[in-house]
């Protein structure tokens, strides 16, 4: 785990109001935006991210997703989708390796690590999918980064 700030980035975007059990309905969205970004003629710029704000692990509760794929520059004619830039954020990283259920697992030892160095949390998480493997999920690899103030 690291503490560092993550650069702002031009990307395009979906947003939604979501609960952690409604999650999986949103899956194809990043193929979307690979699509839109492909139609404008847009070299992403990294990988697919999804940012949550204002979660806090209950199911119940609702908070703000932002599925967001980095591009090299900003888009004039977005459609269906957002062309924003991402703000900076100072974050707890860590870097997660396996399937995307076992993820509370790292929440948990983010959290703890939180606690421990008497760190606030801002309400923002990101998680950025550096290697997608549905096939075989044991190969994902997500980089968690947990806002800081």
């Amino acid at each position: 785990m690291i503490i560092k700030e993550t650069q702002p980035f031009n990307a395009l975007t979906f947003t939604t109001q979501a609960r952690l059990p409604e999650l999986s309905k949103y899956g194809l969205v990043g193929q979307k935006l690979c699509s839109e970004a492909d139609r404008l003629g847009i070299q992403p710029g990294g990988a697919l991210q999804w940012n949550y704000f204002g979660i806090d692990g209950r199911p119940e509760t609702v908070f703000t997703l932002v599925i967001a794929l980095p591009v090299q520059e900003k888009a004039a004619e977005v459609q269906g989708f957002e062309s924003k830039q991402i703000p900076a954020l100072k974050c707890l990283s860590l870097v997660h390796e396996g399937p995307w259920e076992n993820l509370p697992q790292s929440y948990g030892k983010a959290m703890g690590y939180l606690s421990a160095n008497g760190l606030t949390m801002t309400g923002e998480c990101r998680e950025i999918y550096a290697t997608i493997d549905l096939e075989e999920t044991a190969n994902n690899i997500t980089e968690i980064q947990i806002g800081i103030n």
